[in-house]
């Protein structure tokens, strides 16, 4: 039995602040510690379930912030960019029985700590076929088309509560409670590692491929802060600048979504200027 960890930074224990994953800070060398441990957990778990392969995927930023050394050995670990389907790169392989999202996060607009979907800032909401969209959604609809299950999230309450509205089956593991969106009442890292390990465990019952999810067209919406950031996404074939600050795309299939949506967002984080936006 294969699990693929998608890991990313903004849900992992006690990171709270921009600065905790902004790679190269000194509170960023410190969070990578408890991100790798809330990882180490979910491998730990995952073994115990009866899982015989975890591959983990980096999907925060540079996608270098996990401690190889301080990797439970008998994972391994995708790391570094750029890659076809970045979160969940590995899923379109076909063999992977379970995903998880480590360290996930809320999406941009909604109330969580350190909210948003793909870029920091800029982008204010995104809609999938108009349902308001994570990350983890985004990432979700994406493995549904391979067959293959989000079986665990953690993160902060309002992301594990995120998670009900696209992996209602998933076990989920809330490392820490939002008070805003720079502030949570955090938990240890000893008892959230548990708490990740005891989560993964049982969430190994619910691996298993499944029927590909075929259907489409997908259309996603995106909604940024500043009119010339939709000008820009405009600039990438078939995105349609549809309102001052609101543009439009529909992809044949997930693969098509994910892809467009990756273009779409590094035209609009390279068309942002440092003080105006």
């Amino acid at each position: 039995m294969k699990i693929l960890i998608s890991a990313d930074m903004e849900g992992a224990t006690g990171v709270t602040w921009p600065a905790d994953v902004e790679p190269g800070t000194e509170q960023w060398q410190r969070c990578r510690a408890m991100f790798t441990s809330d990882v180490n957990g979910a491998i730990e778990g995952f073994y115990a379930g009866g899982a015989t392969e975890v591959v983990v995927n980096e999907a925060h930023s540079t996608m270098r912030n996990l401690l190889l050394e301080r990797l439970d050995d008998r994972a391994v670990m995708l790391t570094g960019r750029h890659k076809d389907l970045s979160m969940v790169e590995g899923v379109q392989h076909g063999d992977v029985d379970g995903l998880a999202f480590v360290g996930y996060h809320c999406g941009a607009g909604d109330e969580g700590v350190l909210a948003h979907t793909y870029l920091p800032n800029s982008i204010t909401g995104v809609w999938l076929d108009g349902v308001p969209a994570s990350e983890g959604r985004l990432n979700a609809r994406v493995a549904a088309a391979y067959g293959t299950p989000v079986v665990l999230v953690t993160g902060d309450d309002r992301a594990c509560a995120d998670a009900a509205g696209y992996a209602p089956a998933a076990r989920t593991a809330a490392v820490k409670d939002y008070v805003s969106r720079y502030a949570a009442v955090c938990r240890p890292p000893a008892r959230t590692r548990a708490d990740i390990a005891e989560a993964a465990r049982a969430a190994t019952a619910l691996a298993g491929r499944t029927e590909p999810v075929r259907h489409g067209p997908l259309t996603v919406e995106i909604e940024v802060d500043a009119a010339q950031l939709a000008g820009a996404a405009a600039l990438v074939p078939g995105v349609a600048q549809v309102a001052e600050r609101r543009v439009r795309y529909t992809s044949p299939d997930a693969y098509e979504m994910i892809r467009c949506f990756k273009a779409v967002t590094t035209l609009i984080a390279n068309a942002v200027e440092p003080l105006y936006g």
